[in-house]
């Protein structure tokens, strides 16, 4: 199976202009893009699994219904903390199957889910597959959701976000020098900057956004720069005519190359009470007894409990007609939430 590469540039050398890195052909930090004789990791899917959507995580977009989760392998970031490390960095072997887009569909329909996540590893750096995969899809009324590290440049993002349901982005931490430096943005300054631009874009392009920030000792877990990433989502949360972007918090436990002890619970609720002071939708995950209910903002009144990947959502009416917001079924008011 080969297809043409897009977004390279060059004759005797190829750079590849996906994302900041504009990493020379072959090679690159990804370890997956290439131009000639076709891209090489076309199709290479490393996972295929039925998930709860609320596992992406998204809490406000087709609550209690469950994607297909599609993997891939590499990344063009690279966290020493790595969830998913064994096939987000490029090895002589990776495991898995090549599948086409209609392969990818038809597993879809087949065992009757209407939404397709782009996850696990980065999906991104396999944008001529998501282009493929994501048109055929919205051709057969599936739902595209990205799970994302938003570093791709405006060409790419442009193209794939228009193809984008709903996505949860990764806002990593909120500072240049980090990304720079200790999560593989080395040879750019400009990783930071594309994150939030590609954050804002998919906010533009009306695309259901909801933003993780994985809290690491001792990379990211002030209160002076988690503070920083609420006001950035807060901001945004400021245009009208748009739903509120949920926030997730997430543990961090010891994994790949980092060791710092896991973060402390107590820590990140104290994080989540404090971004509540400006943001209404605020999560936590990866920590026992975690509270993540939604409740009306006009009436207070239940709309979702969730118990682990347990999803109740009898306190939502189903929408007027023409609408694409849940209503809340005891005050009638719009929720935000996607159906």
């Amino acid at each position: 199976m080969e297809r043409e590469g897009r977004f390279f540039v060059g004759e005797t050398e190829i750079r590849c202009v996906l994302c900041p890195h504009c990493c020379k052909i072959p090679g690159g930090i990804c370890g997956v893009r290439g131009k000639e004789n076709g891209i090489p990791f076309y199709g290479h899917v490393t996972a295929l699994a039925v998930d709860p959507i609320e596992k992406k995580p998204l809490f406000h977009f087709r609550p209690g219904t469950e994607i297909l989760s599609v993997g891939f392998v590499g990344c063009n970031l690279s966290c020493p903390f790595c969830q998913n490390w064994r096939i987000s960095r490029p090895r002589a072997s990776v495991p898995g199957k090549r599948m086409t887009p209609a392969d990818i569909v038809s597993a879809t329909l087949d065992r009757g889910i209407l939404a397709i996540a782009y996850t696990y590893s980065e999906p991104l750096v396999h944008a001529e597959f998501l282009l493929d995969c994501m048109s055929l899809a919205d051709k057969q009324g599936i739902a595209n959701v990205l799970v994302t590290n938003g570093c791709a440049n405006t060409e790419v993002a442009e193209e794939i976000l228009s193809l984008t349901d709903a996505a949860n982005i990764d806002l990593k931490c909120f500072s240049q020098e980090t990304y720079a430096q200790t999560l593989g943005g080395a040879s750019t300054k400009d990783i930071f900057e594309t994150v939030l631009a590609f954050i804002r874009l998919a906010r533009a392009k009306k695309v259901h956004v909801e933003i993780t920030t994985l809290v690491v000792p001792g990379m990211n877990d002030t209160l002076g720069e988690l503070d920083a990433c609420a006001d950035f989502i807060a901001s945004l949360n400021a245009e009208p005519d748009l739903p509120e972007i949920p926030w997730h918090l997430s543990a961090y436990h010891p994994s790949y190359l980092w060791k710092a002890p896991p973060t402390d619970p107590a820590f990140l609720l104290r994080v989540k009470e404090r971004a509540e002071k400006r943001l209404r939708f605020v999560y936590v995950g990866n920590i026992p007894g975690e509270e993540n209910d939604t409740r009306c903002i006009n009436c207070g009144a239940l709309l979702v409990r969730r118990l682990g990947y347990v999803t109740e959502t009898g306190g939502l009416a189903e929408p007027e007609r023409g609408e694409q917001f849940f209503r809340c079924a005891k005050c009638g008011n719009g929720t935000g939430i996607s159906c």
